[in-house]
């Protein structure tokens, strides 16, 4: 019975030793007694640094103790901008959606708008691209076509905003990718003796992306493959469509060689 006494009281010292552990162990909020604008300051200062992981967490906490208040929206929007710098794209396009879908009438829809347009217009790529001669329109399409949609629902609904003249740049680009996209699709049958197959992807390029400088290469795909299928009087329609449009077109100069830059590089 004493046993059974001192096991009991054992185990609850047990128990209690457990739970004190437990407490310590739980992770101490550094951000307590602060205030907003301290959190924000602070916020701000990790995002100057780079250090974008911390500074999200610290957002986060943000717009709960401001909720309903502007530093509370722009806390949203912040850490849109961290995540994206963080690498977290799909977060921080979730992000930007919440705050698009709860915020309808906030002024800085506009930001919004254009931070989900970066984000999948892939800047990294374009800066870079020279590097390696891979442009946007050998990469993925969606996010081409997702920040096309978002760059122009800013410039109709926008039209004075700051964001806009840079929206309007990007699209352009994107346009020229999508339609280099269609191009190089077409090119790939071409290549591979799919001629019906090239002439639909050129055609398509064509009927899209109008005055999209990829057209010039579309129709003289559109010239070979017509000639490869013995089309004579199609052929030669694309081939007169093409010298007058490009008079001095270096694709009936050299073939699928080519300008020695591609459009999109400016170096």
């Amino acid at each position: 019975m004493h046993r059974a006494r001192l096991s009991a009281a054992t185990a609850a010292a047990v128990m209690a030793a457990g739970l004190l552990a437990a407490c310590s162990s739980k992770p101490v909020d550094k951000t307590a007694g602060w205030s907003p604008n301290r959190i924000q300051a602070e916020a701000k200062d990790e995002m100057q640094s780079g250090s974008y992981d911390k500074a999200i967490p610290l957002f986060e906490t943000l717009e709960g103790r401001a909720a309903g208040t502007p530093l509370a929206l722009q806390a949203e929007l912040d850490k849109a901008y961290a995540q994206f710098k963080d690498g977290q794209k799909a977060e921080a396009i979730a992000t930007l959606d919440r705050f698009i879908r709860l915020h309808p009438d906030s002024s800085a829809i506009d930001y919004a708008l254009y931070m989900k347009g970066v984000i999948n217009f892939n800047e990294d790529l374009g800066l870079f691209s020279f590097l390696s001669r891979q442009d946007l329109s050998e990469r993925d399409q969606k996010a081409a076509k997702q920040a096309f949609e978002s760059f122009d629902e800013l410039v109709k609904r926008f039209p004075d905003s700051r964001y806009t003249p840079d929206a309007k740049a990007r699209m352009r680009y994107t346009v020229n990718a999508l339609a280099q996209y269609e191009v190089h699709v077409a090119r790939y049958y071409y290549q591979r003796g799919a001629y019906v197959a090239a002439i639909n992807r050129a055609q398509q390029a064509i009927a899209d992306y109008r005055d999209a400088p990829a057209l010039e290469e579309a129709l003289y795909i559109l010239v070979r493959a017509y000639d490869k299928l013995g089309m004579d009087q199609l052929r030669d329609d694309a081939e007169r469509v093409l010298t007058q449009n490009y008079p001095n077109s270096v694709y009936l100069a050299r073939g699928f060689k080519g300008p020695d830059k591609p459009w999109w590089q400016i170096w």
